[in-house]
């Protein structure tokens, strides 16, 4: 333990290491933004999959998708192997400090499935991560207690999505920042409470989504953030809501990318 310690304080103290993981904040930000930008057009009667798997699409379309998907790949893997080697390193009390793990690699993770399609879409393949909702929403309500683990995810994933709206409302996400002091609100704040509002919404909408599944006990009722995202037409005035989301999401795109420069690493 203490050699993977040794190990994870020598990557962070790595300077190419670090500018390879800032990329990944870029690459974050570019796959937030054509989404957001799939998502206004959904709201204003275009169509398109407003999550990852759409994003693929529209990179894959472009001249040299399948290079940019390949660096794509390698950005977040990095960016994932950061939040890996951060979490071994943290800092704290022994509960605050498996907090801070169980966060740091639950992040990773959403990396990794993020590089793992750019992969499939960059060698010609292409994946659907509606059906895999749908197939882990089918497995867990095939279990015994099924019913109430689904339930449980999709709180989760909820509860996930307000965490993202709260910290937006609080503007808990500076102290993932290293801004100039007495700079006042500097505009990545500004981006990044309209952003993590946004975000905790379309997350909060697919856990809800995951929640009616269990409900019904019809596991195709789990189809992910496209879904996530078109059930928001549903409310009054939902396809304005949907555009508002879809340029927040956007917005957060553009946080993401500026966010390689202040990020805390």
């Amino acid at each position: 333990m203490t050699t993977a310690k040794s190990a994870a304080h020598e990557a962070r103290g790595s300077d190419s290491f670090r500018r390879i993981a800032r990329a990944g904040y870029v690459v974050v930000g570019l796959v937030h933004i054509i989404i957001g930008a799939l998502a206004v057009s959904i709201a204003s009667g275009g169509g398109g999959d407003a999550d990852q798997d759409g994003a693929m699409q529209q990179i894959r379309s472009t001249p040299v998708g399948g290079l940019i998907l390949a660096v794509v790949a390698a950005a977040l893997v990095a960016l994932a192997v950061w939040q890996v080697v951060s979490g071994m390193v943290a800092v704290g009390g022994e509960v605050k400090k498996w907090g801070q793990r169980i966060k740091l690699f639950g992040i990773a993770l959403a990396y990794l499935v993020i590089a793992g399609l750019a992969t499939i879409y960059a060698f010609g393949g292409t994946a659907e991560s509606e059906k895999t909702s749908q197939t882990i929403s089918g497995i867990l309500l095939g279990a015994p207690g099924g019913v109430l683990l689904l339930i449980a995810v999709g709180l989760t994933v909820v509860g996930v999505g307000i965490g993202f709206a709260v910290s937006g409302f609080t503007t808990g996400f500076r102290k993932t920042l290293d801004l100039p002091s007495g700079a006042g609100r500097p505009p990545i704040v500004v981006l990044g409470v309209i952003g993590y509002i946004a975000k905790g919404i379309a997350i909060a909408a697919t856990g809800t989504l995951f929640v009616v599944a269990a409900w019904t006990h019809d596991p195709d009722k789990a189809r992910g953030l496209d879904a996530a995202l078109r059930s928001l037409t549903d409310l009054p005035s939902g396809r304005v809501v949907l555009w508002v989301v879809g340029a927040g999401l956007a917005v957060y795109g553009v946080f993401s990318i500026v966010r390689a420069r202040y990020a805390r690493m």
